[in-house]
């Protein structure tokens, strides 16, 4: 079995950390828990990271195609590893919940999410799982592309580390059980 983890983001010391690069800040935590560093790979057009666990080959993938454009990588690493679309997780950002909340999901649309839409429409389903960390709203009179490429405030920077550990147990009982549903009734919230 192999598993793809996807953290959704855009490339560049611009956008480090910023609300849209929570799911690039998901998978910075998880590669330095399984001691893997990233590397570029121009021919994916991603970073990539790779490890075993419990004998299980795990890829963790940071698109370098800037968000819109996230689906063309994992559809070729899809294809090129043969990895089955059930064994496939992103996780990425939701300015609908509020900061700090976590949502597991099995499918569902792209709920207006750039990167979402573009995985959907190069795989070709929406039939995959995911893990939605919450950015809230932007603030009365920000644009909602201000908020997303803004960096977290103080308080919700502190929130976010600990939304982001949480994830990190998450996706590490997903890894060991190889059942997202279980994953899903024990993390979620």
């Amino acid at each position: 079995m192999v598993k793809l983890i996807v953290g959704l983001g855009n490339p560049g010391s611009k956008y480090h950390e910023t609300r849209h690069n929570v799911g690039f800040m998901a998978l910075d935590l998880l590669a330095k828990d399984l001691g893997v560093t990233f590397s570029e790979n121009k021919t994916f057009k991603a970073e990539v990271a790779s490890s075993f666990l419990d004998g299980e080959k795990v890829y963790l993938v940071k698109p370098t195609t800037f968000m819109n454009l996230s689906g063309v990588a994992v559809r070729a690493l899809l294809a090129y590893y043969n990895i089955p679309v059930e064994d496939l997780i992103v996780i990425y950002d939701d300015l609908d919940m509020e900061v700090g909340k976590i949502r597991f999901r099995q499918k569902g649309s792209a709920g207006g999410h750039n990167g979402i839409k573009s995985i959907i429409a190069e795989i070709g389903t929406q039939e995959f799982d995911r893990i939605k960390i919450g950015i809230g709203r932007p603030k009365q009179g920000m644009t909602v592309v201000n908020h997303v490429l803004g960096k977290f405030e103080t308080d919700d920077y502190i929130t976010i580390g600990h939304t982001l550990d949480k994830v990190l147990a998450a996706i590490n009982h997903y890894l060991k059980t190889d059942d997202f549903e279980d994953t899903m009734r024990r993390y979620n919230g």
